[in-house]
């Protein structure tokens, strides 16, 4: 079985409830990049043992967390080594608005696990875009590069949209199923 880890950094909760579904459905470990920008003890070891990274954190003014951001400079030490290189990536975010810029934070992602010369994996689903589309559907925000979901400012992660959270378990499943495909 390949050991996957969802890292990712979380303001509100909401991201902190996506990595959950994610490594839920990824039967993968949860490693939080804590306020202030940094991995626990043990972290950069459990990246490197890692298959597959799964990176998520929320969209913030078009992009990733300054604290994700940080986590994401340090890992110039394992890009110098190419200690995570052919690894598998993807990743998720969640912000406020509809649109709300994921696409910029997976963008950001994206480009992250290229650095590192990862393979991407994609959402895999088509979009909920029919008239009979209704918001609890799978893929109902319409992303390929990975999943989001959209939580109202003002509501607690504790509400988040139930087909977010089943969109991002089934993510991890996907990606749980194509590191399987890569697995020795």
């Amino acid at each position: 079985m390949p050991k996957i880890v969802v890292v990712y950094h979380s303001g509100y909760g909401h991201t902190q409830r996506m990595a959950q579904s994610v490594a839920q459905g990824a039967d993968a470990e949860l490693l939080a990049i804590d306020g202030d920008g940094n991995l626990p003890e043990g972290g950069w070891e459990m990246l490197n043992a890692a298959d597959a990274i799964i990176m998520g954190s929320p969209t913030y003014m078009g992009s990733v967390s300054w604290q994700f951001k940080k986590f994401a400079d340090a890992s110039s030490k394992p890009w110098y080594a190419e200690a995570w290189k052919d690894k598998l990536f993807a990743g998720f975010t969640n912000s406020a608005a509809i649109s709300g810029d994921k696409m910029s934070t997976l963008n950001y992602l994206f480009t992250l696990a290229m650095q590192h010369g990862g393979i991407w994996v994609s959402q895999g689903v088509l979009p909920s875009n029919s008239k009979a589309a209704v918001r609890n559907d799978a893929n109902y925000l319409g992303s390929y590069s990975g999943a989001v979901a959209q939580s109202p400012s003002d509501a607690g992660a504790g509400e988040m949209n139930a087909g977010d959270l089943d969109n991002a378990r089934n993510f991890g499943q996907r990606v749980a199923g194509i590191a399987a495909r890569f697995a020795p």
